[in-house]
């Protein structure tokens, strides 16, 4: 008997595998990224007598997880992964590890030996609660057929509320071969965990009256706003506009305001704009919502805005007061944060002080007049920043809707800098964990949910091998996902950091045995391309786009290359190195480069 029987047999009894998918279909599940293995035979074979959910078989459990970080952050439902026992899950665990830094909805079912064999080393067994413990957000081990299907409720519940995070459900063989009865999802509040999602009306008022004093205000967005949904932008977008305030972008939050609106000054921290980083060291008051002041934005922490008066709005109280002491703290949803936040200012009778304003926007356009991010394209050799540059502006004449996804290093931060996003949802990077591997298989996870889009994760040549194998996934489902490879044959931040903190010591950051991207390409179905000349690169990226199926575009980039502005490790935030010829004329610039304001 399938999970979807006839509603007239729903009572009847059901192995614990076809109670486990009977759950997942009433959660909405429609999807499921996953490797089989011996623990989850039952659920394989009770997948294969139903049509409800449709199974993407991934060649790696990490990649299963990442496909499902893809999926869930392009559609803003629950990501779900199916793997076996052993190494089954502990494979799993990096992309688990990286769906809770970077707050993203995972339920991650995992295999396990029979209850009888648990603790006795059986085969492909592995303490997944034990090891996943530190891993997740919240993990299950199910020792009863009865706590079934009220614990894959409970996960998907958990998975999505509050902070989103990744949930782990542990099920022994024996479990998903017992018969039991299905028990509907609860239709009352959650009995436990109750996150709070209304803000205090006085922290509002608080707020309000903070942000209203303001003379050199700024607002700071980060990954928390988009995972409240589109309104919650939407929101975002209504208040900084009304309020004339600049707005920064944290890496995982760009798309949240719209890159192209003149309020924008561009990504904050190790790699952000100067203009993001220093208004953000003089401002007078900081309003956070959805972001966790992580190291990589604050530098130093006992220099970081050192004179400003802090707002920090976020779901998950134990961020607040964590990194940076705040004055303000607002507990809530970031949806529901913004509308209070709007219904208050209106209601407030006071007015901000519009010269003090005017004089902030005056020194911030100084600062962005620097160009911090200029680069010179000259010759035959292809400057990165070009190459995404013009990826952008040639997927923008292509008038598709797209999704970008990336691997981790210096290709993932000329992608910050250089692709502007006008919308949520549209970029998915590995933010907390830095994962290599990461942009192949989210990017196929963003294909299946967005079949007619483009699709294209940026890579660097190191990287994109760490889950090259996904490749026959693209394959084997014919997603028409473009893999854009940054290729200076280096390891390329690591390369950067040697140059510029370890005296130019190029320690096995040489990648000295490549292979042929473009026949590996076509080993793998796909298309190869390749541009080594600077002439050529628009006629690749063009091609690129217009190619049904699956592309590597192999982009032979400046070898020599480093990614600018950059704080160094254990700076200040205003402590930034810019690039040659970058420094001059802003106020506080070293010989060396570095700005000290």
């Amino acid at each position: 008997m399938s999970a979807t029987a006839p509603a007239q047999n729903e009572s009847r009894t059901l192995t614990g595998a076809e109670i486990v998918l009977r759950a997942l279909k009433e959660q909405g599940v429609e999807v499921i990224f996953g490797y089989p293995g011996g623990a989850v035979l039952p659920i394989y074979d009770a997948l294969f007598q139903q049509n409800a959910i449709r199974h993407i078989l991934v060649r790696h459990e990490q990649a299963a997880v990442h496909a499902a970080e893809g999926y869930a952050r392009s559609t803003g439902k629950v990501g779900c992964v199916l793997v076996t026992s052993g190494p089954g899950a502990t494979n799993a665990v990096t992309g688990l590890v990286d769906a809770l830094l970077d707050s993203i909805p995972i339920v991650c079912l995992t295999g396990q030996v029979p209850t009888h064999l648990i603790g006795n080393d059986a085969f492909q067994e592995a303490d997944t609660t034990g090891i996943t413990r530190p891993a997740t957000k919240h993990n299950y081990l199910v020792k009863r057929i009865g706590d079934l299907a009220r614990t894959v409720h409970d996960a998907f519940y958990v998975a999505r509320s509050g902070r989103p995070g990744p949930v782990v459900v542990d099920l022994p063989k024996d479990i998903l071969l017992t018969q039991g009865t299905y028990e509907e999802a609860p239709r009352e509040e959650h009995r436990s965990y109750r996150p709070q999602t209304r803000p205090d009306a006085e922290s509002i008022r608080k707020a309000v009256a903070l942000l209203k004093g303001a003379k050199r205000p700024v607002v700071y967005a980060g990954g928390g706003v988009i995972n409240a949904g589109p309104e919650a932008s939407e929101l975002l977008t209504e208040f900084v506009r009304m309020a004339n305030m600049p707005c920064t972008n944290t890496l995982m939050g760009l798309g949240v305001f719209p890159a192209s609106d003149p309020r924008f000054i561009g990504m904050l921290g190790m790699h952000g704009t100067v203009e993001a980083n220093l208004a953000m060291h003089g401002c007078d008051v900081m309003f956070n919502i959805g972001a966790r002041f992580d190291d990589r934005v604050t530098g130093r922490l006992n220099a970081f805005s050192p004179g400003s008066k802090k707002i920090h709005a976020d779901i998950d109280p134990s961020n607040i007061n964590k990194n940076v002491k705040v004055d303000v703290p607002v507990v809530g949803d970031a949806g529901q944060v913004l509308r209070a936040l709007i219904e208050a200012w209106k209601a407030d009778d006071a007015e901000q002080d519009r010269e003090a304003l005017a004089n902030w926007w005056k020194r911030i356009d100084e600062w962005r007049a620097k160009d911090c991010l200029r680069y010179e394209q000259s010759g035959s050799i292809i400057k990165p920043q070009h190459a995404v540059k013009r990826l952008y502006e040639l997927t923008r004449e292509s008038g598709r809707e797209t999704f970008i996804s990336t691997e981790v290093g210096q290709h993932q931060m000329w992608a910050a800098q250089y692709f502007g996003f006008e919308k949520p949802n549209r970029w998915m990077t590995s933010g907390g964990l830095g994962t290599m591997g990461y942009g192949l298989p989210a990017a196929a996870g963003v294909q299946i949910a967005h079949p007619d889009a483009l699709v294209i994760d940026i890579a660097g040549e190191a990287s994109i091998l760490m889950n090259i194998q996904e490749m026959g996934t693209l394959a084997q489902y014919r997603l028409p996902v473009k893999v854009f490879i940054l290729n200076n044959e280096y390891m390329g931040m690591v390369r950067q950091w040697q140059e510029l903190l370890h005296g130019s010591r190029y320690s096995e950051s040489y990648s000295a045995a490549l292979p042929d991207f473009v026949k590996l390409a076509e080993s793998f179905h796909a298309r190869g391309l390749r541009a080594t000349d600077a002439s050529q690169l628009d006629d690749v990226i063009r091609e690129m786009i217009a190619h049904p199926g699956p592309v590597i575009a192999d982009i032979c980039v400046d070898q020599k290359e480093n990614v600018f502005p950059m704080i160094p490790s254990g700076a200040a935030h205003n402590e930034m190195i810019l690039g040659a010829g970058q420094a001059g004329g802003v106020a506080g610039v070293t010989d060396e480069g570095r700005v000290l304001v």
